[in-house]
């Protein structure tokens, strides 16, 4: 038995949503990546409480889908897991690569780049990997990628943020007391942290006051 795994590579199509328009009187674009279980679409349900006028959010589609438990009728699906993650993590770069080409941001935009959940890693990645400069990073109720390192974000000069609910079951005191540390390492003693009676959730209102 001679059992080998073999790359190659393909192209391949995936959706992305938006929420209001860009026009000339837009101050804020948002890129928002969504945790594990959503779609893109309902995901901007959190994000209609912002001024339509003046803020247009993008959010990336994961492209790994699948059946959301137990009913398995909903589908959900996931940017990330243990397998091949070096690999997918390109493959989601040179996604959201094709997505800002797409939307050709006018440089006088505020861009604000906010990762909820597992949507965290991957917009932390694609800041670091692409030095993503930005208004603001938002990091709410996820986990920092391991592998980064103050150097990767010396570029960046933005507001930083992280969020998280005290009754998250995903992020206990311990977890959130690392993850807080390791932000300070990575973008300094500056940053911005935020605290919501919530469990692990979008907080809608947190989100309203960011801008």
């Amino acid at each position: 038995m001679n059992l080998e795994e073999r790359q190659i590579s393909y192209t391949t199509t995936n959706s992305y949503s938006t929420l209001n328009s860009l026009t000339d009187k837009t101050k804020n674009v948002w890129f928002v990546c969504h945790g594990m279980g959503f779609l893109s679409r309902y995901f901007l349900r959190y994000f209609t409480g912002l001024n339509a006028e003046e803020n247009y959010i993008i959010a990336p589609q994961a492209q790994s889908k699948y059946y959301l438990p137990p009913k398995l009728k909903h589908v959900g699906s996931s940017w990330l897991t243990k397998e091949n993650t070096l690999r997918e993590t390109e493959n989601i770069m040179n996604y959201f690569d094709a997505v800002f080409e797409a939307e050709n941001i006018p440089k006088d935009k505020n861009l604000i780049v906010l990762g909820y959940s597992q949507g965290v890693s991957v917009a932390l990645r694609y800041v670091a990997k692409r030095k993503l400069n930005c208004e603001q990073l938002v990091m709410h109720s996820g986990g920092i990628p391991i592998e980064l390192e103050p150097e990767n974000f010396d570029f960046l000069n933005a507001k930083v943020s992280i969020i998280y609910g005290t009754e998250d079951p995903y992020l206990d005191e311990k977890r959130m007391i690392q993850e807080i540390n390791r932000g300070k390492k990575l973008f300094g003693k500056d940053i911005n942290i935020i605290s919501f009676e919530g469990k692990h959730e979008v907080n809608i209102e947190l989100i309203k006051v960011l801008v």
